[in-house]
């Protein structure tokens, strides 16, 4: 038994710690790029415009989910139990991701009604199932990155040249085709994403010498990583879902609104998902040598992070709502409803994410089943919750309760229906995984805090009192000061040592021991 099962991991919090810094950086530099594009689309393009991009694109990144096979998460695995190469392995698994790409933009392009069911299909649009490729290929170039401990490479492709890229190219297009201007820009962004994965991997592991693929070892990986891609794209369509419900139940300006709130709240989810790269091969490493104990409480360490910083980017974005949503457009001011459920319910799904990272290890079926029961109850609590809200919406117009509706496609109020059914199973799926979890590991794995209650007070006083002073002041100054008023009390009441590492900039600091 090696001296790394006595102990509670310190090495691995501070791998995660050194990964959870490079990937806060990553978080801002994906915002600061986020924004703008944002802000072109909405203004430039106009709702109905950015309504159909999304639709088309969320069917895309969902082909090129499914065409990964799990390999973002499983690849660590294959990597940490293979004796072949290692670069064989990740060869291995870009060409299981195309063959599968085939298969999924083949699909697409013999049916562009499942990217575009509302409109024709004109222009350039043609590209968009060609993107799978880029994305699948980057996808796992990257997951092969993170198992070296490369998580800046992520940060580079992701949170640097791919928003950039999306925003830059949507400002040039702008001034070619209003109409096929964001899909050209997509496109140009895929392509950068996918070089900017391809070269740091021949610089880490080196060009593939001596590599031919291997029909066995194809088929072997494709079949291991089956429940882990039916888990990786559940999980990912499950926050998808909604706007593509949103597509069959209300018009393009709508789809364009909500698009918008999604993604702004969406920023902040790219912190847990970006942990994944990192968790991983520690968690693997772990369970490698039984070592239970640790698996726990890295599981609570992270999950604790993730909280932390998403509830207090909720409150910096959720408070001012109005002011942020109205900064891509007057119209888009209608979605800062669905934009403080989707931001809420990005904070109660850190749980459930966090957990899932070890259970796509130990219990990969049982995983899928809850994930399966999510997504499916979510999407029948979305047709109903649609259907009420409409039904519901005429008699309080008539009462006085709330001003006329407009036609229920165009009804912004209805249209919130699919993010309240994603907040509350993402609420009942936190706590089915992380009670399985902990039932599997024999430890608590909750990185819940009464610590946070507090700081979102603290938080909350300071941003009330903002929305008070004019927009400008409220995006200005508000924002940083409700995030300074939350994250000093989280940093003086809910911050250990270990929970500090997470901002040391000292090299080789060992976490305390655990008791």
């Amino acid at each position: 038994m090696s001296a790394r099962k006595d102990q509670d991991g310190p090495g691995d919090i501070a791998a995660l710690a050194k990964g959870g810094r490079t990937n806060f950086l990553g978080f801002l530099l994906r915002l600061a790029a986020r924004l703008p594009f944002l802000f072109i689309a909405g203004r430039w393009y106009g709702a109905a415009v950015l309504g159909r991009f999304a639709y088309a694109t969320i069917i895309v990144e969902f082909a090129a989910q499914l065409a990964t096979l799990g390999l973002k998460r499983g690849l660590a695995q294959q990597l940490s139990t293979t004796e072949r190469p290692h670069v064989h392995v990740v060869w291995d698994g870009i060409l299981v991701g195309f063959i599968v790409s085939v298969v999924a933009s083949g699909v697409l392009m013999m049916w562009p009604i499942l990217l575009f069911p509302n409109s024709e299909v004109n222009g350039f649009d043609w590209l968009l199932p060609l993107t799978v490729f880029a994305w699948t290929g980057s996808d796992i170039a990257l997951a092969g990155l993170a198992y070296r401990g490369n998580i800046g490479a992520t940060v580079t492709a992701r949170s640097l040249i791919e928003p950039w890229a999306i925003s830059i190219a949507a400002f040039g297009f702008a001034f070619y085709s209003l109409r096929d201007g964001l899909i050209l820009s997509y496109a140009i962004s895929a392509i950068a994403a996918l070089a900017a994965s391809i070269w740091p991997l021949l610089r880490e592991y080196g060009p593939p010498r001596g590599w031919s693929p291997e029909p066995s070892q194809i088929l072997k990986m494709m079949k291991k990583n089956l429940p882990l891609a039916g888990a990786d794209a559940i999980e990912w369509g499950s926050r998808r879902l909604d706007i593509a419900l949103l597509g069959l139940f209300f018009s393009p300006a709508i789809v364009g609104i909500y698009y918008v709130a999604q993604q702004v709240a969406s920023l902040p989810q790219k912190l847990k998902t970006s942990f994944d790269p990192i968790l991983g091969p520690v968690i693997t490493q772990n369970l490698a040598e039984d070592n239970k104990a640790a698996v726990a409480k890295q599981v609570r360490q992270v999950g604790f992070w993730i909280i932390a910083a998403q509830v207090g980017i909720a409150l910096a974005l959720g408070i001012p709502g109005e002011a942020v949503m109205g900064l891509v457009g007057p119209k888009f001011v209608g979605g800062t409803g669905a934009l403080a459920v989707l931001l809420a319910a990005e904070a109660i799904a850190a749980t459930a994410v966090v957990s899932e990272a070890a259970l796509i290890y130990i219990a990969a079926k049982r995983n899928l089943a809850i994930s399966v029961a999510m997504i499916v109850g979510q999407t029948i609590l979305s047709v109903i919750l649609v259907h009420l809200f409409r039904h519901a919406l005429p008699p309080l117009v008539d009462w006085g309760w709330i001003d006329p509706r407009p036609d229920p496609r165009d009804d912004a109020i209805a249209a919130a229906g699919p993010a309240i059914a994603l907040m509350i199973m993402l609420g009942a799926a936190s706590i089915a995984k992380s009670n399985l979890l902990a039932k599997l590991l024999g430890h608590p794995v909750s990185g819940w805090r009464w610590a946070l209650l507090p700081a979102v007070a603290a938080g909350t006083v300071v941003g009330v009192a903002f929305t008070w002073t004019p927009e400008w002041v409220e995006l200005a100054i508000g924002v940083a000061a409700i995030l300074a008023a939350y994250g000093a009390v989280i940093w003086y009441r809910g911050f250990g040592a270990e929970d500090r590492m997470l901002f040391s900039l000292k090299p080789g600091e060992d976490a305390p021991q655990a008791a």
